[in-house]
């Protein structure tokens, strides 16, 4: 029996030696699914640029089998929600990134992906606390936990760092933060964009900014914006591939002339790939906003 007994638990300990470290692991997505993560995936397809850039940042490589257009990794396939489900079925994958917009407006697409018994992730944080969760969440989709973690840690640590600087400063200056140009719209408070702006020392001055369907992106008006002409130390303009604004275009935009930032030649244009996505390049984005709202500050810590 003792005999019996002792193999018994040799096999049990074998077992759970075998057994993947993800076992139970449940997964939540920004769509209310629920995704058993019994081991890493490893044929996967992100449709998101923030989802590509932080699968870069956690080492991963061979296990991108696709991204979206407008993402840059050398001899990865592009794939985008406008192509036929036969495509991302000749691919193969084993998981698809996505975020909300596209659960929306491609739902066809993300059935047929699922009903093909592909799994689909849709992930996006609205907020750097759930930024800090949706790196975890990365990492044990992909196995990368520690990772992920360190990515975490790594970001709070460069944070209180920048932190220890701007709060010591006096007379902070106010800021307005536009999102898109040609619409009038900034970002909410709270989202990623202003949480670096706030970080980096800037005041938002659109706190009562209301958010637009949900989303980090808020609609203000020309009306609003002038209102607080006289208050307004600099004007912040983010760019990417959907919004060109130009340090031009904004001096010459009919009122924008009573704007002190305007007439201070106090406008800037920021990346938004540094601002307004949930990725370690968001340090970047606040050393930049820093080094444009209080440059002595930050040239005389850099000489030190």
């Amino acid at each position: 029996m003792k005999i019996i007994h002792s193999i018994g638990i040799i096999f049990f300990l074998l077992l759970a030696v075998a057994l993947p470290s993800h076992a139970g692991i449940v997964v939540t997505d920004a769509g209310g699914r629920s995704i058993p993560v019994d081991r890493p995936f490893t044929r996967i397809i992100s449709l998101y640029g923030a989802h590509t850039r932080n699968l870069d940042t956690l080492g991963l490589d061979d296990e991108i089998i696709g991204i979206c257009p407008m993402d840059k990794w050398t001899g990865k396939p592009t794939f985008f929600y406008h192509d036929g489900l036969e495509k991302f079925l000749a691919a193969r994958p084993d998981l698809v990134l996505i975020r909300p917009m596209i659960d929306r407006a491609y739902a066809a697409l993300v059935k047929g992906m699922e009903r093909s018994g592909i799994v689909v992730v849709s992930l996006q944080p609205g907020s750097v606390e759930q930024m800090f969760d949706y790196w975890l969440k990365l990492g044990t989709l992909t196995g990368k936990d520690y990772q992920a973690r360190q990515m975490v840690s790594t970001f709070k640590n460069e944070i209180t760092e920048i932190t220890s600087v701007t709060r010591t400063i006096p007379n902070k200056k106010q800021v307005y933060f536009e999102a898109i140009h040609s619409r009038m719209k900034t970002f909410t408070p709270g989202s990623v964009a202003i949480f670096a702006l706030e970080t980096a020392g800037g005041i938002n001055i659109a706190q009562d900014a209301p958010s637009v369907r949900g989303t980090n992106i808020a609609f203000y008006g020309k009306e609003r914006i002038l209102s607080h002409a006289h208050e307004i130390d600099v004007f912040l303009a983010q760019k990417g591939a959907m919004n060109q604004p130009t340090i031009k275009e904004i001096k010459h935009e009919p009122g924008f002339d009573v704007i002190r930032a305007v007439k201070d030649d106090q406008i800037f244009i920021v990346d938004e790939k540094i601002v307004s996505r949930p990725t370690m390049d968001l340090l970047k984005g606040i050393h930049t906003i820093a080094d444009i709202l209080y440059p002595e500050v930050f040239e005389k810590r850099r000489l030190q």
